[in-house]
């Protein structure tokens, strides 16, 4: 799958590189500019990213729909072109995670480019920031150290449009040239398969009472009469009293003190 998303075959997809201080992310992020280089247009918001000097490129407080909206004709090519952020965190620092939310959110659904990659350092921020702006991407690539020296796993979750989630992970190395080898890969669709000691617990196999029910004791179930509850017999004898049956009949007399609102009251209670 990693090799698909470097082709671009994502069309208007959101995505985003997480990495940690244990393995850098940007080797693979230059791989991802070096696939779009006939899309890119190159915008230096690193020498001067606050401001501070008199004329400043792009600063960090630019990022919102206009001011790319504006950077982004200022390109040659006539098809959109792909965004790439170097990096999220460095934005996330000075502005805050809902104004970024919604500029990322406004540049995906636009169409004023064909696809957005960023680099986002997981660990640097708060867990909730993380997962509020990995969900808005549609696939999620977590890099992490291998086995060997050379080698990292690029753990991938993509999200489709009908809700699918794909997850895989790949091994690969880079080149020089930046082109991306993968040396082994293995994918699984939808959620992630419990351990063998998940599978094989079970939580009622050392309890002093039984929880299941045999067929002889579901029967005996279903033929005992529930008390309080009528059946359709008891029912019709309750209400349709056979000739015969006694009755009672009560006729206030006149000097009982009979209250509507207390009918209990002259009870000593």
């Amino acid at each position: 799958m990693l090799t698909e998303l470097l082709q671009g075959s994502d069309a208007g997809g959101f995505i985003i590189i997480r990495d940690s201080a244990s393995c850098s992310g940007r080797h693979l992020l230059k791989s991802f500019i070096n696939a779009a280089l006939n899309r890119l247009h190159f915008h230096n918001a690193y020498s001067d990213p606050l401001g501070w000097t008199d004329k400043p490129t792009f600063t960090v407080h630019q990022f919102c729909m206009e001011e790319l909206a504006r950077l982004l004709k200022q390109t040659s090519h006539p098809k959109p072109a792909t965004l790439v952020i170097d990096s999220l965190s460095w934005i996330l620092r000075h502005v805050s995670p809902p104004a970024v939310c919604a500029t990322l959110h406004q540049l995906r659904k636009g169409g004023a480019v064909r696809a957005i990659v960023a680099l986002l350092h997981g660990d640097m921020h708060q867990r909730g920031t993380v997962g509020s702006v990995c969900h808005l991407a549609s696939s999620v690539i977590t890099v992490a150290p291998g086995m060997k020296g050379g080698d990292a796993v690029a753990k991938i979750t993509k999200r489709s449009k009908s809700g699918k989630v794909v997850q895989d992970e790949d091994i690969f190395t880079i080149n020089n040239d930046l082109t991306v080898v993968i040396q082994s890969k293995h994918s699984q669709v939808g959620h992630k398969q419990a351990d063998p000691e998940e599978q094989e617990m079970d939580p009622t196999a050392h309890l002093t009472f039984n929880l299941r029910l045999s067929n002889k004791e579901r029967e005996a179930k279903e033929k005992l009469a529930l008390p309080f509850v009528f059946s359709k017999e008891k029912k019709t004898a309750l209400l349709h009293s056979s000739p015969g049956s006694g009755r009672i009949l009560y006729e206030p007399d006149a000097n009982d003190d009979y209250d509507q609102e207390d009918p209990d009251d002259d009870l000593d209670v």
